[in-house]
């Protein structure tokens, strides 16, 4: 694996006095070195953010789309590369990294569409009442100020996609902060950015600390922040600042509902799957990744049987092999942490139905039942491959679980049952509500986010572009309409 040092300070490659390793989390390997920005270089990327932005919101939408069509392009084209850089950087198994390329691609397509579209603004007639006789409103929407953009480690390309592409499409400068862990596709990202006439200052990738980060947020010229990662550092980001503009994008212990109806061989055998597979794909690091299971007590045991045996089946192993289904956390202490909640769980009454063991960074896929209330797994979000099962004697009581939940990003509900859809939809306390499904569906162009401590406003390429900007009204006087 080539070793990469510079970062992107305005468009251009530059390095610092200063670096540190990316090592592979499945077997500690070096995949890269990566320069670190000094101080005053990460001034001069804030600094250029700041005066290119009348200059960038200006750009034509046919230049900004041209660039985001570029990046969608050759996302694909470096496609099998990157996949590799994800695993390496990552440990994340090959087919899900093919998998986050392919999604990747696809935002920056979605956003070259939507830059096409933005700021055609919308006529309003004021003479509603006779004061506005011959007025005319005309509303569009402009730029906030330049974006801090603060990106995870568990999807290290896709995530930083959804930040970047909506900024390019709105016109918007953006200061992109990779995660630490996995800041290698971020910078190969900017490869391909560099490709583009995008204007210089326009956008900067700072592989900088964690420990830097508050200067950032709190640097009054980046008047909006789009945050992805925990809700303790999320809603420290939002209290520091809270004049900012910021989206947050933070966790979750997404629950799959499993309801007396969708009671079929079929049935159960869809549901099972889908759930051992969503509970355990990027090793459980995702925030919709399947934490609960939830089903109807007519149907539990024969669930249960289904889903242990799917997930003893998951094949576990180096992230490179392409048949590996689950491959290690981002680092042994992640699987220290997740090994530390399952044994507390055990310890205090929970049934070990598979896993429980941890090799290294590597944790087993893991199931339990019979969980007690009080302990961590069954009110933190676990962020690794561990599901608990519940039983519930009806649709009420399932529904009162999901909700009796600090986070509330998003949920499963296997029914057949449209009225009971709707009514899902209608009192579940989440962002998202997948019908037939497992809750980690996401397509990139939805709207996606949470309520209660999974987070404030809503990603989605054209959703981030409206965090990006507000709206202007202009009233024209004197007309004849």
């Amino acid at each position: 694996m080539t070793s990469t040092h510079a970062f992107w300070l305005a468009g251009r490659q530059e390095s610092g006095t200063e670096s540190f390793e990316v090592r592979h989390p499945w077997d500690g390997s070096l995949v890269g070195t990566v320069s670190v920005p000094t101080e005053a270089q990460v001034e001069e990327a804030v600094a250029a953010a700041v005066a290119v932005q009348d200059e960038f919101a200006a750009t034509p939408a046919y230049v900004r789309a041209a660039a985001l069509d570029h990046v969608a392009r050759r996302l694909t084209e470096r496609a099998e590369e990157l996949a590799r850089l994800i695993t390496a950087e990552n440990g994340k198994p090959i087919k899900w990294a093919r998998g986050e390329i392919g999604r990747a691609s696809s935002v920056f397509r979605w956003a070259a569409e939507e830059a096409r579209r933005f700021n055609s603004g919308e006529g309003q007639r004021l003479d509603t009442d006779a004061g506005g006789t011959g007025r005319l409103a005309i509303t569009r929407r402009f730029v906030r100020g330049p974006v801090l953009g603060i990106a995870p480690f568990n999807f290290p390309l896709n995530l930083v996609a959804h930040k970047v592409a909506p900024a390019i499409a709105v016109g918007a400068p953006i200061i992109l902060k990779p995660a630490p862990a996995t800041p290698l596709s971020a910078l190969v990202l900017g490869e391909i950015l560099a490709e583009t006439d995008l204007p210089a200052g326009s956008w900067s990738v700072l592989p900088v600390s964690n420990d830097r980060m508050p200067a950032l947020v709190q640097d009054p010229r980046l008047p909006v922040i789009s945050f992805t990662g925990s809700d303790r550092v999320g809603y420290q980001i939002m209290d520091s600042v809270p004049r900012k503009h910021v989206t947050l994008e933070l966790g979750g212990n997404a629950a799959a509902v499993v309801l007396a109806d969708w009671s079929s061989e079929a049935d159960l055998e869809w549901a099972a799957t889908r759930i051992a597979t969503f509970a355990n794909y990027q090793g459980g690091q995702s925030c919709i990744s399947v934490q609960r299971v939830i089903a109807d007590a007519s149907v539990f045991d024969r669930l249960v049987e289904k889903v242990v045996a799917k997930v003893g089946v998951q094949v576990t192993g180096d992230p490179s092999d392409d048949a590996v289904d689950v491959g290690p956390l981002v680092n042994e202490d992640a699987a220290k942490r997740v090994e530390s909640w399952v044994d507390e769980a055990v310890a205090a009454g929970a049934q070990l139905l598979t896993g429980g063991k941890r090799e290294g960074a590597s944790y087993a896929p893991t199931v339990l039942a019979g969980v007690p209330a009080g302990v961590t797994l069954a009110t933190e979000e676990v962020f690794g491959p561990v599901l608990t099962l519940t039983s519930a004697e009806s649709t009420d009581a399932a529904f009162a679980l999901v909700n009796d939940s600090k986070f509330g990003l998003q949920a499963g509900v296997f029914t057949h049952d449209v009225q009971t859809a709707f009514r899902a939809h209608r009192e579940l306390e989440v962002g998202g509500v997948i019908i037939g499904d497992a809750p980690s569906y996401r397509a990139d162009q939805m709207p996606y986010g949470g309520v209660k401590d999974s987070g404030v406003g809503r990603e989605g390429v054209a959703y981030a572009m409206a965090d990006y900007t507000y709206e202007r009204v202009m009233v024209l006087t004197g007309l004849v309409l």
